[in-house]
């Protein structure tokens, strides 16, 4: 069992406090001590009986240290890409012209599905270690472009494997099959979610941790989400929701109601969905550079204002977002929702993990996992002015990856 300790940190946002001038005392995997410097303990019981006994030191040099960041809403399990439909879509073309062209989400199933396991599998891997690499150390990654039960019980496989490479961040996988009709059930949308239904106890047993259904105006119905969400928690799934239908639909006080584990992007909402959410305590993940996209804006202050958690998210995918930096999305939800540094930090990161069920990550407290990141700053300020702020190293259950 390797002790380490790291010292000369300068600032250093545990998740819950921000302390200046601090120290962290690492037992293998987990933070075992952490706090200012000058508190520094001389022995841990069970842990370390002399401070002299330490393994390993590394001196900081004042910098910036947060916990790895959580990034809790992405699509990384894809196969070619859409920069024509991009262009499109940034000179005016409407959805249907796009589908039209041959876009969409159906494109990326058709290559996605022609795509031999190696070349997915490298192609996920690279997109995973991006993320370590600029300070995410957990990744909510979803399934959803098979759309078919073996392909899609194959990406659950494919990513909990992944999941054990050195190199690589800790996976929550979501099951993600209701994220379209596909092509074979074209007009049998309710055949298609019946299909999925059956398929959940499988996608539990592969390793998949969620099941998430993309609900709005043109896809499944709130009755469709409800059943789906319904049958997914009796397999022992979380429950996760794209919400993005409008309010009329009562989508997101049916997501509050079920007291689901998240309820994302919520960019069609209003004040009886706030409070039904603040009632009910349901986390909801907002993504920045999809709202940029979509050039609508859900509600984080007011959510903020009624104690409902948040965590960020990337939201990666082949077709509005190739960010697989949560840094990124720190800087732009400062920028674009109104919310402070430590806001947005604290969605990043604790918030992140309260939306994915797992406190064992997010924050530097006794007992989390060593997941680390130093900045290159000296203040968390320079999130909200560095786009993408980078970071210097990165420590994943204590073991250095840069």
């Amino acid at each position: 069992m390797t002790i380490r300790l790291l010292t000369n940190i300068g600032r250093l946002w545990t998740g819950t406090d921000l302390i200046s001038n601090a120290a962290m005392i690492l037992h293998h995997d987990r933070v075992a001590w952490v706090g200012p410097a000058s508190e520094l303990p001389q022995r841990i019981p069970g842990v370390l009986d002399d401070i002299v006994d330490v393994d390993e030191v590394d001196n900081l040099g004042g910098g910036l240290v947060t916990p790895g960041l959580v990034d809790a809403h992405s699509h990384p399990v894809y196969a070619g890409n859409r920069y024509a439909e991009v262009a499109m879509r940034a000179s005016g073309a409407s959805p249907a012209e796009i589908s039209g062209a041959g876009g969409g989400v159906a494109s990326t199933v058709t290559v996605t599905r022609g795509t031999d396991p190696w070349t997915l599998c490298n192609g996920v891997r690279e997109r995973l270690r991006h993320w370590l690499l600029s300070g995410t150390t957990t990744v909510e990654a979803k399934t959803g472009y098979h759309l078919t039960r073996d392909g899609e019980l194959a990406d659950v496989r494919l990513l909990r494997s992944l999941e054990e490479e050195p190199g690589l961040p800790r996976l929550h996988v979501t099951f993600f099959a209701a994220h379209a009709v596909p092509p074979e059930y074209f007009g049998r949308p309710r055949d298609y979610v019946e299909a999925v239904g059956g398929w959940l106890s499988d996608a539990a047993q592969a390793g998949a941790d969620g099941v998430d259904v993309y609900c709005d105006n043109q896809q499944f119905t709130a009755e469709d989400a409800h059943w789906l969400l319904s049958q997914g928690r009796a397999a022992g799934l979380q429950t996760h929701l794209h919400a993005c239908a409008k309010p009329r639909h009562g989508v997101v006080r049916m997501a509050a109601d079920l007291q689901c584990s998240s309820v994302d992007l919520l960019h069609e909402t209003d004040e009886d969905d706030v409070l039904a959410l603040a009632k009910s305590s349901t986390p909801v993940v907002v993504c920045p550079t999809t709202s940029l996209h979509e050039r609508r804006t859900p509600p984080v202050r007011a959510l903020l204002d009624h104690g409902v958690p948040v965590a960020l998210g990337t939201d990666h995918n082949p077709s509005q977002s190739g960010s697989t930096s949560l840094s990124l999305s720190v800087g732009m939800a400062i920028a674009m929702f109104n919310m402070s540094v430590i806001e947005a930090l604290r969605a990043a990161t604790v918030g992140g993990a309260t939306a994915l069920g797992t406190a064992d990550r997010g924050s530097l407290t006794p007992g989390c996992y060593a997941d680390i990141v130093q900045w290159d700053a000296d203040h968390e300020g320079a999130f909200a002015w560095a786009y993408g702020l980078r970071a210097l190293r990165v420590w994943r259950g204590g073991e250095a990856i840069r």
